[in-house]
């Protein structure tokens, strides 16, 4: 086999909050792939690190009275504890704000500028006259100019999809202040994406991205590339561009470039590693992003036409994934579905998560549902109840009767082969991030195994002094088995696999060491490997995190809480709300929009057989088959507007509090149609 050289990187975390199981997700998905490239004898070094500039780092900081760089201490030391507990293995696990990482911005800038790919541009922006300082896109909420969405961010609608200019938004509000923004002008600089624009569709169809985001990189070329904006106007936490002593480098610039910082610091740790090695534009090492779905546009487009501009190396591939939801629900906060790392870890065994996430990844980018009760039910019955079970039920026979020792041949060497041919398929499945379908195939051959102990029975056998040399050689081929598929989860269960290693009298194991069975050879008395998740512990744990999340809210209010606290919208006129025709509509039919993270299709009976069509961002509160026959109240003259899913042709009217929705509805039995006095 091909020894390859590999460099993997995460996306960076961000420093302003504590890791939550959202976070775990990625990490865990490339800690597997990392563990079962090194497992099959690859060098493969995985770089992370803190994500630490920006204005929420700022802004947090000062409510809590601290610096920023208190600020990312702590959590960056918050971070790497959890990462540990998880057993998340980081070769270099940095931060963003480091010598490295300055003077690699400052070079990547100046080649771009000498490059021609900087130009300068006054723009307006929103400015927070109460703070005196300019709002990041994300510190403005208000109603999407496209569709009329209320309580958007200032970038983008999650309704519709639409992305814009915070001033073009109607009624937009000051996450900070509450206040609302005025307008003001600033000199920027801009990195001249449009450019690289035939570059990066090159790029794009040579099988670095998967699927569904080639696809969405053609929208973004079907609409256009805009240049990017990567400054920003003191007062903001980062570093200044050279030549300016009131301009920063915007937070995205710097933090993929963070990922070759981090593992510059390595080299320096590490002299005998090369950092050009890797980073050579020539060099023929891999280099691999995991990411998630939601920061796609920053990898996919910005990182590799920086890369290509100044003459470095670019991914050989990108891969993102979806988002994590609870119980069908979005991590929420306000639903008491968010959990943090720590909270988790206080209750339950952290390889039950990898686990899980593990039965349920692809390599696709489609969202994953942490549903507690299956979740639950899966780590008791594959864990505990088929992989486990293997060796409880035999080592004992084997310590009682035999002292330890293993018998000096295999029961059914047949059986043992039918377990190695699984090898290859189940490295490809690791191979191409397809764990789902490894974590199928290993319960697969852990039902096989179990089988294998019923029909030979040993504790029948077992009260036959004559029949010991037979039940020997059928536990010690069972605990072989055993071996095998504990082999092939290490890259899942790392802290399993050296707990087993340590039970089978054995050194930590290699991917080859499946095909070599253990002979003659003596075992320790078994111990509990793992034990059944309780309903008890599930319980707790969701206490616990609703617990913290309110003694969160009294310590700071951070400036995503605020941003829902929108100011109350101008007066109008009794003229202008006679105009809104609010009416009683029955919901016939409801269903998911593909593709669409929070929107569904409602189709709406108004009465006298007119039905409606009507998108509705109510997906993350509700599922379709929840809604039908429900009656809800919709502006019904509201002009139709086209989105990209379809014709939208009035409005539901609904409450929000935080992240939770309440769609309106009204008592049952009033008749479809009804206008609303």
């Amino acid at each position: 086999m091909k020894q390859r050289k590999i460099l993997v990187t995460s996306s960076l975390p961000y420093g302003n909050g504590p890791l939550h199981l959202g976070h775990m997700l990625e990490y865990i998905q490339t800690d597997i792939w990392v563990r079962f490239q090194q497992l099959r004898g690859h060098t493969c070094y995985y770089i992370c690190g803190i994500d630490a500039h920006g204005s929420p780092i700022m802004l947090r900081a000062e409510k809590e009275g601290i610096t920023p760089t208190q600020l990312i201490e702590r959590i960056y030391q918050s971070h790497q504890q959890d990462f540990a507990k998880f057993h998340i293995k980081f070769d270099s696990y940095y931060t963003t704000h480091s010598k490295e990482n300055r003077e690699l911005t400052e070079f990547i800038f100046n080649k771009l500028k000498a490059g021609g790919h900087i130009t300068t541009k006054t723009i307006k922006q929103a400015y927070d006259a109460q703070k005196n300082m300019f709002l990041p896109d994300r510190f403005v909420r208000g109603e999407c100019p496209r569709c009329g969405a209320p309580d958007q961010y200032g970038d983008s609608c999650d309704i519709c999809g639409a992305t814009y200019n915070p001033l073009d938004m109607k009624n937009p509000v000051s996450v900070i202040s509450g206040t609302v923004p005025v307008e003001k002008e600033s000199e920027h600089l801009f990195f001249d994406l449009p450019k690289h624009e035939s570059f990066l569709i090159n790029w794009m169809n040579q099988g670095h991205l998967q699927e569904p985001m080639i696809n969405k990189l053609k929208e973004w070329f079907t609409t256009g590339l805009q240049a990017w904006d990567i400054s920003r106007d003191a007062p903001y936490f980062g570093f200044t561009i050279p030549g300016y002593t009131d301009k920063y480098f915007y937070v995205w610039l710097d933090a993929p470039i963070g990922y070759m910082a981090s593992f510059k610091k390595f080299t320096t740790m590490h002299p005998t590693i090369s950092f050009e090695e890797f980073w050579d534009k020539n060099s023929t090492h891999e280099l691999y992003h995991f990411i998630g779905k939601d920061v796609a546009y920053f990898h996919t487009l910005f990182w590799p036409a920086l890369l290509a501009a100044c003459q470095i190396r670019l991914p050989s591939s990108i891969y993102a994934h979806g988002f994590l939801t609870v119980n069908g629900k979005k991590m929420s906060k306000s639903r008491g579905t968010f959990i943090s790392a720590n909270t988790y870890l206080k209750h339950l065994n952290p390889e039950y998560l990898r686990y899980y996430f593990a039965s349920k990844l692809n390599n696709g980018i489609e969202d994953l549902d942490l549903n507690l009760e299956d979740f639950k039910t899966k780590v008791n019955a594959d864990l505990v109840g088929k992989l486990i079970n293997i060796a409880s039920r035999c080592s004992g026979f084997i310590s009682k009767f035999f002292a330890g020792k293993l018998s000096p041949s295999l029961a059914n060497p047949e059986l043992f082969k039918n377990f190695l041919q699984s090898e290859k398929p189940i490295a490809d499945y690791y191979e191409n991030r397809q764990y789902s379908a490894a974590i199928r195939e290993i319960m697969r051959l852990a039902d096989i195994a179990n089988q294998y102990i019923n029909d030979n029975q040993p504790w029948i056998l077992a009260k036959q002094p004559e029949k010991l040399p037979e039940v020997q050689t059928i536990c010690s081929l069972a605990i072989n088995l055993f071996k095998t598929l504990i082999i092939y989860l290490q890259p899942v269960l790392p802290a399993l696999a050296k707990s087993v290693s340590e039970f089978l009298n054995t050194p930590v194991f290699t991917w080859q060491d499946s095909h070599l069975p253990l002979l003659n050879h003596t075992i320790n008395v078994y111990q509990p490997l793992m034990t059944r998740i309780e309903e008890e512990q599930i319980i707790a744990m969701q206490n616990d995190a609703n617990e913290e999340l309110k003694a969160e809210s009294e310590r700071i209010i951070a400036p995503a809480a605020i941003s829902t606290k929108l100011a109350i919208k101008p007066e109008i006129s009794l003229e202008d709300f006679m105009k809104v025709d609010l009416r009683l509509a029955t919901i016939v039919q409801a269903e998911h929009v593909e593709g669409a993270d929070k929107l569904l299709k409602l189709q709406l009976d108004l009465g006298e057989g007119e039905i409606r069509q009507v998108f509705a961002g109510i997906k993350t509160c509700y599922q379709p088959e929840a809604l039908i026959g429900k009656q809800t109240i919709m502006v019904a003259n509201l002009q139709p507007r086209k989105m990209r899913f379809g014709l939208s042709s009035g409005m539901v009217l609904v409450a929000k509090s935080g992240e939770q929705l309440w769609l309106t509805t009204a008592e049952p039995g009033a008749p479809a149609g009804s206008p609303i006095q």
